[in-house]
């Protein structure tokens, strides 16, 4: 399978977003959203999926950090998509169970070209730093909205809002990392015998 890589790029009125993705990587990012715990959430999600990730966003943050996040989203989901490009000889379904100290989370991913997210992720706080903490799930729903998955995202358990959320996002990289392998058979993993 040849390795599967986008250049995607999305620019509106409130941001300004410039992706490279290869879904076929080591885990190497570079990130830069203006938003700190957001870059760190992508870096994560890049690490633990073992996609190579350049991720630039100019966002208006002079109004609040939910455009810059949302839009974030929708981008690595519409680049996701296209470095699938027919979902032949994926696996299509991934999950996991990630520890972090107190915090587990869970994640289960389908590549059904199906949108649909339920994320309980149970933050308590505000903000994690200039991240506000609603604005976390916001991510991940337009993710999956772009992406054209079905994800079912939930912390189990856990006191420090830093830390649900990064086991969040560990388990959602695992449970993607399991979804987009190859089978080595070229087909659409459905009876309907496509996926798009």
């Amino acid at each position: 399978m040849r390795a599967r890589m986008i250049e995607y790029s999305r620019k509106t009125g409130e941001t300004d977003i410039a992706i490279g993705l290869c879904i076929d990587g080591s885990g190497r990012s570079v990130i830069d959203t203006g938003v700190g715990f957001m870059d760190h959430l992508l870096a994560t999600l890049a690490l633990h999926a073992r996609f190579d990730l350049e991720l630039s966003c100019r966002g208006d943050l002079h109004v609040d950090d939910h455009h810059t996040v949302e839009d974030c989203g929708l981008a690595l989901g519409a680049a996701l998509d296209k470095a699938l490009e027919e979902r032949r000889g994926i696996a299509r379904f991934g999950w996991a169970l990630v520890p972090m100290d107190e915090a587990l989370a869970r994640a289960v991913v389908d590549l059904s070209g199906r949108p649909f997210a339920r994320v309980r992720l149970g933050l308590k706080g505000p903000k994690i730093g200039a991240l506000s903490c609603e604005n976390i799930e916001h991510f991940v729903r337009s993710f999956a909205t772009a992406g054209r998955f079905c994800i079912h995202l939930d912390v189990i358990r856990g006191a420090n809002d830093h830390h649900r959320a990064e086991a969040a996002f560990k388990a959602a990289a695992l449970a993607l990392r399991a979804a987009v392998a190859g089978t080595g058979t070229g087909e659409a993993p459905s009876l309907k015998g496509t996926l798009v």
